[in-house]
């Protein structure tokens, strides 16, 4: 019998899939009655999709975190994201544990048609977006690289759902997230530059990567009232050398939940002598549904962290954990337990 290759890499009997799409062209011919709608994504390209956007495929691993906190987690039914890797994403949305699972960043298109994905989200520059548009799949290519193109990528991508409650919970978020820019501004915006201590964001150890400039981690560091010690470098997870960030010798040293460990680090001998390891000014980055430190809607949680790490005696009352909560309850509709938010603030996975 003739089969094909599914997401995972295994093989379907053809007769299978072709009933499978017998049933989901039910549903379409339904669906179709109703208008679709053209709809810009970040790129500025008009995309053509339902009017009832059901079944998404996401595939840029940081855009899951914008469709939970618009209320569409559980229409995610194919995902680049692992449970291994992500454990408090898939702790919190449980659906995706019967998304189908792509094995690398690129999905078997065929598996995508027999899921009935009605809209695919990619990031900018996504080889594989071409492949998906060819099969008739609407594709709709994001990014952002700063606050501000978080809150434009949410709205947009709201726009693209096109939903009541998508376009409430992206005006919820963007709202929120500017009155902490506001609070934490009002006590960091008027540091002077010997007051900013210089913060190098380790994402990784082995290898050696940091991030620098043109980057959410360069924004978030200034908006805590710190500076980026990586001097003369753009762009994310950089490869340097240790003799680099000695030439930097930052005051801080964050290091993302999943960087490993500085004292079992190949440098960890040179990384010794810089200023933060030698004043004790190492810090573990806190890891909920994404890492906060990075591409997702939690940052806006990471820039209250951030500047009550970097400015303890400005923030003195700051209770991380009970934010944390209040944050999971309004954007993930997750009951998150203070036991659990002491372990994200920790950057530790979830309980078995």
């Amino acid at each position: 019998m003739s089969a094909v290759t599914d997401l995972r890499g295994g093989r379907r009997p053809l007769a299978r899939l072709c009933a499978a799409g017998l049933g989901l062209a039910l549903g379409v011919a339904q669906a179709s009655a109703e208008p679709s709608r053209r709809v810009a994504d970040d790129t500025g390209q008009q995309i053509l999709v339902p009017a009832r956007v059901e079944r998404i495929a996401d595939a840029w691993y940081a855009h899951h975190a914008l469709l939970m906190t618009l209320g569409a987690g559980p229409q995610i039914v194919a995902t680049v994201n692992h449970a291994e890797s992500r454990p408090w994403m898939f702790r919190v949305q449980p659906a995706l544990h019967r998304a189908l699972a792509a094995s690398g960043a690129a999905f078997n298109v065929e598996a995508l048609l027999v899921a009935g994905v009605d809209l695919a989200f990619v990031s900018a520059g996504d080889r594989n977006a071409l492949a998906l548009e060819q099969a008739g799949i609407p594709v709709a290519r994001m990014r952002f690289t700063d606050l501000r193109s978080l809150q434009d990528c949410l709205a947009s991508t709201a726009r693209l759902l096109g939903t009541e409650e998508a376009a409430r919970r992206a005006a919820d978020y963007n709202a929120y997230l500017d009155d902490s820019l506001r609070q934490v501004r009002a006590v960091t915006g008027s540091l002077a530059v010997e007051q900013r201590p210089r913060v190098l964001h380790i994402a990784s150890l082995n290898p050696l990567k940091v991030d620098g400039a043109d980057t959410l981690i360069d924004d978030w560091i200034g908006v805590a009232g710190g500076r980026n010690a990586a001097l003369g470098l753009r762009g994310n997870l950089q490869a340097v050398s240790a003799e680099q960030v000695l030439a930097w010798q930052p005051d801080v040293l964050i290091l993302a939940a999943d960087a490993g460990s500085l004292d079992s680090a190949p440098d960890a001998a040179l990384l010794k002598h810089t200023e933060a390891v030698r004043r004790g000014r190492v810090l573990r980055n806190p890891a909920g549904v994404f890492p906060w430190d990075r591409y997702g809607t939690e940052v806006a949680l990471q820039i209250q962290w951030a500047a009550g790490q970097l400015h303890p005696a400005l923030f003195p009352q700051q209770d991380m954990a009970g934010r944390t909560l209040e944050f999971y309850a309004r954007f993930f509709d997750y009951p998150l337990s203070r036991e659990e938010a002491q372990r994200i603030l920790a950057g530790l996975p979830p309980l078995p």
